[in-house]
């Protein structure tokens, strides 16, 4: 799903609307007629993979996203991960799924799931009160579980968002729901109507040090609240803190990551790149 070759004509991206290298949602959309190509990719350290009983360090190639402002208050976007690649330390725990691996393998790779959501505004920010907006979508069954990273279900997400700038300091919380689909339930037993509803969470803050240089920090994940939750909807989540810097027309950045909870990655860090493109004309 690598859309993008044809954006040759860059234009620059406002550094409230920027998204990478944090996961946390701004309420800020994409300009309409516009879209905004972000690609970059992770390197997760002695990460737990619950339902294939796998631990390993992650490196995710093509972490892509293309959103496109259709209205003013109104963006649509899809990404996904093109390529995953675990090489693996332990199988800390036995599969609970048939896996296509070879006894003697110590690595496997597979493609990420990719999603679709929309994000709408719902009012500006004023002098006290924040910006407010909601974000829902849902993530497709793209990758194969038999290669032990990906767990190839569907799954529904919603989010309020709030936004509110304080000088050059600006911060970001969201706040919704996760409905996980799994096959297997917390004893490891196959049960194909099996899911988990988690609560998802992210708090954020960037501080813009002059034109080129914007520091961000972030704690975002999901949290479930079953104490047996089904494999593979457990709660997981990661701290973010990085840069975004502006050069060459485009928007660099880069993040150490800090694993949250037991199945979290230990360590991490994420690098990539945005840039942004008029491509039509809005309906009026």
């Amino acid at each position: 799903m690598a859309y993008v070759a044809a954006f040759l004509t860059v234009v620059s991206l406002p550094a409230l609307a920027q998204q990478r290298p944090l996961i946390t949602e701004d309420v800020e959309i994409v300009k309409p007629g516009a879209a905004r190509f972000e690609a970059g990719f992770d390197f997760l350290q002695d990460k737990n993979y619950p339902v294939s009983g796998l631990n390993g360090d992650s490196t995710r190639l093509g972490v892509v996203s293309l959103t496109f402002g259709l209205a003013p208050n109104i963006e649509v976007e899809t990404g996904g991960v093109i390529r995953n690649f675990l090489s693996i330390n332990r199988q800390y725990r036995p599969s609970a799924i048939p896996l296509q691996l070879s006894l003697a393998t110590n690595s496997t790779h597979d493609a990420g799931d990719f999603y679709l959501a929309t994000k709408i505004k719902l009012r500006r920010e004023t002098r006290r009160a924040p910006a407010l907006g909601f974000r829902f979508g849902a993530e497709l069954p793209n990758s194969n579980q038999s290669r032990g990273i990906g767990l190839n279900q569907t799954n529904f997400f919603a989010a309020a968002l709030a936004a509110k700038s304080f000088g050059r300091v600006r911060v970001i919380g969201n706040l919704g729901l996760g409905i996980l689909s799994s096959p297997i339930d917390a004893s490891g037993n196959i049960s194909p109507f099996t899911q988990n509803d988690v609560l998802l969470y992210g708090l954020a803050a960037s501080y813009r040090f002059n034109e080129r240089l914007t520091l961000v920090g972030e704690v975002n994940g999901r949290y479930s609240t079953r104490k047996n939750a089904p494999l593979g909807t457990e709660s997981d989540g990661a701290a973010r803190l990085g840069a975004r810097i502006r050069a060459g027309g485009l928007i660099w950045d880069v993040a150490g990551i800090k694993g949250l909870h037991p199945n979290s990655e230990r360590s991490g860090v994420t690098f990539g790149v945005s840039y942004e493109a008029s491509l039509f004309q809005p309906v009026k």
